[in-house]
């Protein structure tokens, strides 16, 4: 799991790696090229490896159940460049942050493509659920797969689950339209423009995918050098943020687009239920205790600590904690100064020596 370089999550999570849309502006294309190696040779390696057919009939996709490594044993991180790969032995990493956290799943894949088997995202979403903490971001060009999932059974529909659609053009937003409207009410739905090929803000699927079944919009330019490289007018994109204001949405502007509407223009507007952490039980059992007075339930590092000794030289332990207004009055009931004992420490020591 990486810290994300990608401004609107937390960390990217890529369970699957590679695409076969061939869009011109990929990013993740030309970034796995840096990262993969020998790709001949690693192909040759096929003990290191598995192969299953594509969903679609295409050619057959590689799995991996452990790292492939390169001659100096350090991991390949996409050994076939950008051919959709499942790495299996990336699915517990979820588990490892204790902390909810926003994770973009597929960052370097469609993993709603066509070619993508419905047991290598069935496998995904059973890691989601197994830890529901966390709040889950998809993005695809292909949403009719989440109306084929969902009319399976198979796709999840509680609130940490967002299900976003790139439209870069009008053609995407028609496409966007046609599907977000059938999926299920309990989940939520994002937009991803990016790139922003052309003014789609008076587009009428447009404004009624953003009215009715959109709960965040991001915008963005296409980044790197490529010749044709397309950038967006400013005026394209303070018409989507006018078309988000007037419908309640809120919208969040990629770094990119500072060049093109200057800082002072940006929005980075979060979704309210993307604000607040969620802590997994063993992290919540090690940051949080009730007041020893009043039981109130809190962080730990709001409350005062109280440690006891039994001697003098001895050390001391900790035996529970206390909110500020309790140990205030407790304070006021012993005779006991509480600027003093408390003003510069968050801990508290008695014993017989004291």
């Amino acid at each position: 799991m990486n810290r994300s370089k990608i401004e609107w999550c937390d960390h990217t999570w890529n369970p699957v790696t590679g695409c076969r849309h061939g869009c011109p502006y990929c990013y993740a294309r030309r970034l796995t090229v840096r990262f993969a190696g020998d790709v001949r040779l690693n192909k040759m390696a096929k003990k290191d490896y598995g192969m299953v057919p594509a969903a679609d009939g295409g050619e057959n996709l590689y799995v991996l159940d452990v790292p492939m490594l390169n001659e100096t044993e350090n991991p390949l991180v996409y050994p076939f460049e950008f051919e959709p790969t499942l790495h299996r032995y990336r699915m517990g990493i979820p588990g490892k942050l204790k902390m909810g956290n926003n994770i973009f799943v597929g960052a370097m894949s469609d993993m709603f493509g066509k070619w993508v088997p419905d047991d290598w995202i069935r496998d995904i979403f059973d890691v989601c659920r197994k830890y529901p903490i966390h709040n889950y971001l998809f993005l695809t060009k292909n949403p009719d797969r989440y109306i084929e999932l969902f009319l399976k059974e198979q796709l999840p529909e509680s609130r940490n689950m967002w299900y976003g659609v790139t439209v870069t053009d009008s053609r995407q937003a028609h496409t966007a339209e046609a599907t977000l409207q059938d999926l299920p009410c309990t989940a939520h739905a994002f937009l991803s423009i990016e790139p922003l090929l052309e003014d789609i803000s008076d587009d009428e699927s447009m404004k009624i995918v953003i009215g009715n079944f959109t709960d965040w919009v991001i915008i963005g330019a296409e980044t790197g050098n490529r010749k044709n490289r397309a950038v967006p007018q400013k005026e394209w994109v303070g018409n989507i943020v006018r078309l988000c204001d007037e419908m309640g949405v809120p919208v969040f502007m990629k770094n990119s687009l500072i060049p093109i509407v200057g800082e002072g223009n940006m929005r980075r507007d979060f979704p309210e239920v993307l604000r607040h952490s969620e802590i997994s039980p063993k992290m919540k059992k090690k940051l949080y205790d009730v007041c020893a007075e009043c039981k109130v339930y809190m962080k730990k590092s709001d409350m005062i600590t109280l440690l006891a000794r039994s001697e003098r030289g001895e050390q001391p332990k900790q035996f529970g904690f206390m909110c500020h207004d309790c140990f205030k009055e407790f304070c006021g009931n012993y005779g006991l100064d509480v600027p003093k004992l408390a003003k510069n420490i968050g801990a508290v020591s008695c014993g017989n020596d004291v």
